[in-house]
């Protein structure tokens, strides 16, 4: 399932592009591209350290495995801002956008995985 979500990511990375692009030319398209690159990056780190191959061997391994896996995610992404704002010309809101865009294929990949509460885990009674 994780490398399901950074291919949704990097599927939306790639649309966030082709949009900058229409509306803010190249550069709009580039910096969306990084953004979106950002996210999914750390997201493909963060997948491949927590559920490695010894990930899940016992409980307190997975748990260090999956910390760690955060860790790392959220240290790719404060040093990639950091180097692309300070390296290159970005336009900001298509950057930061394209990211944020990223995080919504996460959300709805995690609300899909949970299960159903209340009214609609009647409905799925029913249905079975």
């Amino acid at each position: 399932m994780a490398l399901r979500v950074v291919a949704g990511q990097a599927t939306v990375t790639a649309v966030a592009g082709i949009l900058s692009w229409a509306l803010a030319g190249p550069n709009g398209a580039r910096s969306a591209l990084l953004g979106g690159g950002i996210g999914t990056v750390a997201s493909l780190a963060m997948a491949l350290l927590s559920f490695g191959s010894r990930a899940g061997s016992d409980a307190q391994h997975a748990m260090r495995a999956f910390l760690f896996g955060e860790a790392v995610k959220l240290g790719l992404v404060v040093v990639l801002f950091v180097v692309v704002l300070k390296v290159l010309k970005v336009l900001p809101a298509a950057l930061f956008a394209a990211y944020v865009a990223t995080f919504f294929v996460y959300w709805f990949a995690l609300a899909s995985a949970l299960p159903a509460f209340g009214a609609q885990a009647v409905l799925r009674e029913r249905k079975d």
